[in-house]
């Protein structure tokens, strides 16, 4: 067998193999209101039915001033769990574990009224000036995630993700193009990273399941965070008893990125070997010969998969086809799968 379809345990959560649907905005809560539409259900049982190994939803607002678009999904409210529980539950029901990515867009969001960031600083020329969040409102945002995390207790998933990446809030907060403050939560490198800090700390008081913390490896700046900034804090994350760093890069300021296949599997490597943590990798991998050679050189644990995705909800079995093993699939595929 294939590491790639080896099972994988984090903490109290076994996964069936190492694929992970990577979380992706879809913008489909049409009615404005954050919750569960038959398009989700569609999206992301497709890939449960595929046999993908983790499925985490989209970044899924922790306030709705927190959405990247009036369309996100959201879990600022009690009134979400009904949809996001009957989505696990599916989920569930083709051997798929369920993750949740918790976020807030931060200066990103584009949304009518005020939006909020560490320091009034707009993304570019043709964004709006977010408001510097005072510290009260720091603490009600904290308690969001907390509250966050709680649903996504009720709504029954395995694994929480942190959105810590792409210019977002939390991420805003760690980098110093974007967190001019001067009090506790800015300044040095390790005042910017309190805000992350509590959120861990607090989250932690409600949920008991393995923690995820999604982050951009780089900014792609030579005054902003590095990989060796983030081999830091990922050594932090660690002492507070995150499981994995889910390695992605860029989006706090506009910048060039050369894109190649597997451009961002040398972050995960990074971490995994410096400081001795979990990583998923993601970035441009298409192939399971990909897949595999990032496995078992130990360059990270678990291949988190976006477009390829989306082209191919039945990956896996393509996967397993190219590695030349077999793979179990749905009995109503028996007449076709292999």
């Amino acid at each position: 067998m294939s590491m790639l379809f080896e099972p994988h345990k984090i903490k109290n959560v076994t996964l069936k193999n190492r694929i992970v649907m990577s979380p992706m905005c879809m913008y489909s809560c049409e009615d404005e209101d954050g919750k569960v539409t038959p398009f989700h259900h569609t999206h992301y049982i497709s890939r449960a039915v595929g046999q993908v190994g983790l499925i985490m939803l989209e970044a899924s607002a922790i306030r709705p001033e927190g959405r990247i678009s009036a369309k996100d999904l959201g879990i600022w409210s009690d009134e979400h769990v009904t949809g996001l529980k009957g989505l696990v539950q599916e989920i569930h029901s083709y051997g798929s574990k369920a993750a949740i990515q918790l976020a807030h867009a931060g200066r990103k969001a584009e949304l009518e009224g005020s939006i909020f960031a560490p320091s009034a600083i707009p993304f570019n020329d043709k964004s709006k000036v977010p408001e510097e969040m005072t510290v009260e409102q720091i603490d009600a945002t904290i308690q969001a995630f907390v509250d966050g995390a709680r649903r996504a207790k009720e709504a029954g998933f395995d694994i929480i993700e942190i959105h810590g990446a792409h210019g977002y809030l939390i991420n805003e907060f760690l980098s110093p193009l974007t967190n001019h403050r001067t009090d506790e939560y800015g300044g040095d490198q390790n005042r910017r990273y309190r805000f992350l800090e509590q959120t861990i700390d607090r989250v932690k008081e409600v949920w008991d399941g393995p923690i995820f913390v999604r982050i951009s490896s780089s900014d792609y700046h030579q005054e902003g965070m590095s990989i060796e900034d983030y081999v830091e804090y990922a050594q932090r994350m660690k002492a507070q008893g995150v499981d994995l760093i889910d390695c992605s890069s860029g989006g706090v300021v506009p910048a060039s990125i050369d894109v190649y296949p597997g451009y961002q599997v040398t972050f995960a490597e990074k971490i995994k070997r410096q400081a001795d943590i979990e990583t998923g990798a993601v970035g441009l991998i298409t192939h399971g010969l990909q897949a595999e050679e990032i496995l078992k050189n130990e360059r990270a644990d678990l291949i988190f998969l976006a477009r390829e995705l989306l082209r191919d909800p039945y990956w896996p079995r393509t996967a397993a086809a190219q590695l030349g093993v077999s793979i179990e699939g749905p009995r109503q595929y028996d007449r076709a799968w292999n």
